[in-house]
């Protein structure tokens, strides 16, 4: 019998995260191990951790079929998550750190909002626990999209089937090992995703003959298509500019990403964590928009092989795998994109675990459950959890895209000026920290709806949807502050807290 040797690497890979989630298993003694890995997290694995499971399977699918359809103008996302980034590491990574460790050992962001803010934490930490599962289950969704596609090309089954199986592997693994599972895994996924988006535009280059001829092949494909592919500011208005930038703004809220800061050694961990972060997602992303770049040269030259490319697409990175590269490193590259997936599917999915099992579970029904009984809950809350966003992603016509920017807009507004308030102003208070989560949650859930019905699609003139990310973030920031300013001011016990926090953050910086 003949080996498939795409198919032995491929399931290589997979064995290989199966083991280190058994791994993680038996290091996994109680619930905070089970949620934050112990905060015993170093620089490297900080790094990779955090950029891994931000950059999901739209880094290597959604961002590059954008730029193969609309050309390099669609990288002003890239730019806006770049710059998002790295005010994330300079601004919240190492404060979030010592707060969340002084306010009573948080382990979670809504637990962390319930000693934050003193009597009215128990209402704030509710409605955080519902956004966080609300928001989480469509960005797992867009994971399960990603994988079921990638599954498909890769074991030849139907879209349903696929869904499935990927489904299943990522599963397993965070169900087995939970958050040092997934931040081990990350690392490892952090490094083959590197290595598949600086290697295939090289190899694209080298295909084609060179750089010159890649740009004769851009330039006929502009005519053939009438199409800017080369202009930063093509069809790019005032108001595409500023919604594609916004995505930066995200950064602050996704809880995701948080965790990894707070499972951290310390705050000198975050400057080189942040060196390296910083550099891996410049790499990362550049070789994205490059793969989508290079992909219309290459298909342009050889349109005979660009059909299921036109059909989706998201599918440009694998279709390009498959012509590019000998059988044995195919597989190896199809893992690197199946490590986008997992590793942001992980971490959403221990993040929705951990909302139900401490945030609703341990807080309102059993305080005295024993730490087994949490870590156990916590695993069958991942399937539960898993079963939704399969439901969701049961539409084979789901856009991966159009999920993450839904999911990653509506943690951006509710989450983010909120972490920023509360890290750097004492004053903020319980009510207006509700507020905050609840209208920016909120907007970005109907804006889309009154922008369509009551301004008839246009804004300040332009005929183009405004990110749902930008009015969340500024209304929710706005009530945070009035709110604060002018409503019943924050308890000194609470500032008394802050002032601690903020004094041994700059101590340790």
């Amino acid at each position: 019998m003949q080996l498939d040797p795409t198919l032995t690497t491929f399931s290589l890979y997979l064995v290989l995260i199966l083991v280190i989630g058994i791994i993680a298993y038996r290091k996994t003694k109680n619930f905070s191990d089970y949620i934050l890995g112990g905060r015993s997290l170093g620089p490297i694995v900080t790094a990779l951790s955090a950029g891994s499971s931000d950059m999901s399977g739209w880094l290597l699918m959604g961002l590059p079929g954008s730029i193969y359809t609309l050309g390099i103008a669609q990288s002003w996302i890239a730019l806006g998550l770049l710059v998002g980034a790295f005010f994330n590491w300079k601004l919240v990574a190492g404060r979030l750190r010592i707060h969340t460790e002084l306010n009573n050992n948080a382990l979670t962001l809504p637990d962390f909002f319930f000693y934050r803010f003193g009597k009215e934490g128990k209402k704030i930490k509710t409605i955080a626990a519902f956004a966080i599962l609300f928001f989480f289950t469509l960005y797992c969704a867009s994971g399960m999209v990603a994988g079921a596609q990638l599954f498909t090309v890769i074991f030849h089954v139907t879209y349903h089937q696929a869904l499935f199986y990927s489904a299943l592997a990522t599963i397993t693994y965070t169900f087995i090992g939970g958050f040092l599972a997934v931040s081990w895994s990350d690392t490892l996924q952090a490094t083959l995703m590197l290595f598949a988006l600086i290697l295939t535009p090289i190899m694209i280059l080298f295909h084609l003959g060179g750089w010159d001829i890649a740009q004769e092949q851009i330039i006929t494909a502009m005519e053939t298509h009438h199409l800017e592919y080369t202009s930063l500011l093509h069809k790019v208005s005032f108001i595409t500019l500023i919604s594609a930038a916004a995505w930066g703004l995200g950064y602050f809220g996704q809880p995701h990403i948080l965790t990894r800061f707070m499972a951290a050694e310390g705050v000198k961990t975050m400057k080189k964590a942040r060196l390296i972060g910083m550099t891996w997602m410049f790499l990362c992303l550049s070789g994205a928009v490059a793969i989508g770049y290079f992909g219309i040269s290459y298909f342009q030259l050889h349109p005979d092989q660009a059909y299921q490319v036109n059909k989706n697409r998201e599918l440009i990175f694998i279709e390009l795998i498959h012509y590019l590269f000998n059988p044995w490193l195919i597989g190896l590259l199809l893992a690197a994109i199946l490590a986008a997936i997992m590793s942001t599917l992980s971490a959403q999915l221990l993040l929705s675990s951990s909302t139900l099992t401490q945030d609703f579970y341990y807080s309102y029904l059993r305080r005295q459950a024993s730490q087994k009984e949490l870590v156990w809950l916590g695993r069958f809350a991942v399937l539960l959890i898993s079963l939704i966003a399969i439901l969701i992603a049961f539409d084979e016509n789901n856009s991966i895209l159009a999920l993450v920017a839904s999911a990653w807009a509506g943690f951006g507004a509710a989450f983010g000026p909120l972490i920023l308030f509360s890290l750097f102003w004492k004053k903020t208070t319980g009510q207006a920290a509700f507020s905050g989560i609840l209208i920016g949650g909120l907007t970005v859930i109907f804006w889309p709806i009154f922008q369509e019905k009551i301004l008839s699609g246009q804004i300040f003139g332009y005929q183009e949807p405004l990110y749902e990310l930008i009015p969340g973030f500024f209304l929710s920031s706005l009530s945070i502050y009035l709110i604060s300013k002018y409503g019943t001011p924050a308890p000194e016990s609470i500032q008394v807290i802050f002032d601690q926090a903020n004094d041994l953050y700059h101590q340790e910086k």
